[in-house]
């Protein structure tokens, strides 16, 4: 392990308008339902992981609001939200994009692109990071500690920076130099690492011995990261409700899902709510076979080994909230591979949208369900662009 740092900012925290959700109840572990007192719980529900079957845990809030109507101070759905005001750099409120020349090639009624890259760091990463960081200065947190090699080390960088408190991030050695020079920039303190468990191991012991607020997962068997950031990603839900755009499907890049928990998370309480009147079937887009394999009846605790170039939902682990998320929406897993997400990204860029690989992907997946008849003629779907174009390695295109 090596490290590198130019962390110069203070080591006390500088932002403290913080307020919490007095609706925020407490935890529940998305598959035993069990509750626990409003706590931080980073590897996820302590009974499951004992049973052997990890699994992640969800925020409980006593009531949620039966409107849409956005908040006139704080974070625009924080009343849906952990946190009503905290760490912001102006997230949220990224476009719902209109694609009707990909709608007429795949012979759609509509696509629809979600344009995640609009985010201030550029990535739907700054989601999870401004509930997460804003959860750290709640409880008193002095550092802030995660595991990436991409968009979301980029994003908890800067909102450490915006709030004042020192980011300590594991990433792997070949972290792309745009993404190292970020870090760099925004202050953040690098440790280098050969092996993926590597940096997981040393995020347990900076949380369990040191006691740093982890922003991420470093449980073996995964786990989603912790619940106060993952759930950010609801806002995604509520702001396609709101703008008027409710898919028929909706097509996520995935890693650990926390992206595909937090939409579904977000369009469940909106169903529930009677806002909404279906619910909208997700699918989770993987450069190679991980879900799949699991939803066919693999373990879910399995190692899958797979190489890619969408880096950013690269990894060899699955977790519960994945598998749940796509069965009771009614969808499922798609494959892309790196070609698939190469010409996917090209028929993207010439609809004007530059976006990261595995965004891409979408569209690939977008085609095989067109296949197979999953996606009807008269259907909406719905793609999350997770990032814009500026970071993947150049030498992957034609």
């Amino acid at each position: 392990m090596n490290s590198a740092s130019s962390d110069s900012r203070p080591k006390a925290p500088a932002f403290s308008a913080v307020s919490r959700n007095p609706q925020l109840a407490g935890l529940r572990c998305i598959h035993c339902a069990r509750e626990y007192p409003l706590h931080d719980l980073p590897a996820g529900c302590p009974h499951c992981a004992a049973a052997g079957t990890p699994a992640s845990l969800e925020a409980v809030y006593a009531g949620l609001p039966k409107t849409l109507q956005t908040a006139s101070t704080g974070y625009k759905w924080g009343d849906w939200l952990p946190y009503t005001r905290g760490v912001s750099l102006g997230e949220g409120d990224t476009p719902c994009l209109d694609l009707p020349r990909l709608a007429r090639a795949f012979g759609l009624k509509q696509v629809s692109a979600k344009h995640e890259g609009m985010n201030p760091t550029g990535s739907h990463k700054d989601r999870m990071s401004a509930q997460a960081v804003s959860r750290a200065l709640d409880v008193g947190a002095q550092t802030v500690v995660l595991a990436s090699s991409g968009n979301a080390a980029v994003s908890a960088a800067a909102y450490c920076a915006a709030a004042g408190l020192p980011c300590e991030i594991a990433t792997y050695h070949d972290m792309p130099e745009p993404y190292a020079r970020a870090l760099h920039r925004l202050g953040a303190k690098r440790l280098v690492f050969e092996r993926g468990f590597g940096r997981w191991e040393h995020l347990r012991r900076r949380v369990e011995q040191d006691g740093a607020f982890a922003l991420t997962n470093y449980s073996v068997p995964a786990v989603g990261s912790p619940a106060f950031g993952v759930e950010g990603y609801r806002a995604v839900a509520f702001e396609c409700v709101a703008d008027g755009c409710i898919p028929d499907h909706v097509l996520v890049p995935t890693a650990r899902g926390d992206l595909l928990w937090g939409v579904y998370s977000g369009l469940r309480d909106l169903l529930r709510a009677g806002l909404i009147t279906r619910m909208p079937r997700l699918w989770a887009v993987e450069p190679f076979p991980r879900l799949s394999r699991v939803l066919d009846g693999a373990s879910p605790q399995a190692e899958f080994a797979g190489q890619t170039a969408q880096f950013s939902i690269g990894g060899s682990t699955v977790t519960l909230q994945q598998a749940l998320a796509v069965r009771q929406s009614g969808g499922g897993a798609v494959v892309v591979d790196d070609a698939g997400a190469i010409a996917g990204s090209a028929q993207l860029a010439a609809q004007g949208l530059w976006v990261e690989l595995c965004a891409g992907a979408c569209v690939g997946a977008l085609a095989q369900l067109r296949a197979r008849g999953e996606i009807a003629p008269a259907d909406h779907a719905l793609l999350l662009l997770t990032a814009k174009g500026d970071r993947d390695t150049l030498d992957v295109f034609p």
